[in-house]
């Protein structure tokens, strides 16, 4: 998809466009729109205010899904912003997986030693695949029928998907969707799964992330919420510990209960930024064929790409 026919993406682009003119969207109109939450100041105070307008049904014991990041990451985000929000729910702890590509996250003993290097000692952090896989079902997936997972994921009530949305190497973005698909996968077998052989990047692969996705999603049901980050926006993640600098600006907080909501409305937010803010991580998302992730998302139904936003 080329820059010109983005505007026929969603009518999510179009809405932000019209708020950014002042316009008011009636009632009747924002009817059928799902509802993200944006804040432009990104503050642990405005992390927990927008959680709180999306945390209606996480409860019990709860599953904290964020990005550790490679030792020293250039472009992790503030740790004070996870920590915040942590201590803001009850009963939850970060969850990560080990990972496929060779780092000191491949191996659980090494992986927790780069949590202690990256900062992540102020709550348990549970690595859900160290004692193994459990298989979840994917319902509709062309390319999986199942997906290897953490095992440890049955251990937990509730989600919420805390993500630095960036720039990704084989996805072109990397929102909330990448976040659980590979992020909840398995390191020895999930992943596999879902990167294919040769790691080939292309629709195949966004396809069986977007079902490793549907996976977790249905797992939890309603259950689960999202908040995506727009700040330190590399072409690159933070699997990548030599991610290249970021050229595209912050933006602030997006948060729904609509995963395809939250990840539609960052996508457009980037689109709508000056070309000389946008151009790298816009060439990293076609480049990469990146908004197939969205339309698959949207034919396996699981969200809206048609949205509201709300200002807090």
């Amino acid at each position: 998809m080329k820059r010109r026919d983005f505007c026929k993406l969603s009518a999510g682009a179009l809405l932000v466009g019209a708020l950014g003119a002042g316009l008011k969207i009636s009632s009747s109109q924002a009817k059928e729109k799902a509802k993200v939450y944006f804040s432009k100041e990104i503050t642990p105070e405005s992390l927990v205010k927008i959680y709180n307008k999306v945390n209606q049904d996480i409860k019990g014991k709860v599953a904290i899904k964020l990005h550790t990041g490679e030792p020293n990451g250039p472009n992790l985000l503030p740790r004070e912003l996870a920590q915040a929000l942590q201590a803001e729910i009850p009963d939850s702890t970060i969850v990560e997986c080990n990972v496929l590509y060779g780092s000191l996250r491949q191996k659980t003993v090494s992986h927790k030693k780069v949590l202690e290097i990256n900062g992540w000692t102020f709550c348990p952090v549970d690595i859900m695949d160290a004692d193994g896989d459990v298989n979840l079902p994917i319902k509709g997936g062309k390319q999986l029928k199942e997906v290897a997972v953490g095992k440890n994921i049955e251990n937990y009530d509730s989600m919420v998907v805390y993500t630095h949305f960036k720039g990704h190497a084989m996805g072109g973005f990397g929102g909330s969707l990448k976040n659980i698909a590979i992020g909840c996968a398995s390191g020895k077998v999930g992943k596999a799964q879902i990167h294919g052989s040769g790691w080939e990047i292309g629709k195949k692969f966004l396809e069986r992330m977007v079902e490793g996705g549907k996976a977790i999603t249905d797992h939890f049901g309603k259950n689960i919420t999202y908040i995506n980050v727009l700040k330190n926006i590399s072409v690159d993640c933070d699997c990548d510990a030599h991610g290249a600098k970021p050229t595209c600006p912050d933006i602030g907080i997006l948060a729904s209960t609509d995963i395809l909501a939250v990840d539609q409305a960052s996508v457009d937010m980037v689109y709508a930024l000056p070309e000389k803010d946008n151009k790298d991580i816009i060439e990293r998302i076609e480049s990469r064929e990146g908004l197939h992730q969205l339309k698959y998302m949207d034919k396996l139904k699981m969200g809206n790409r048609n949205y509201e936003i709300i200002e807090i």
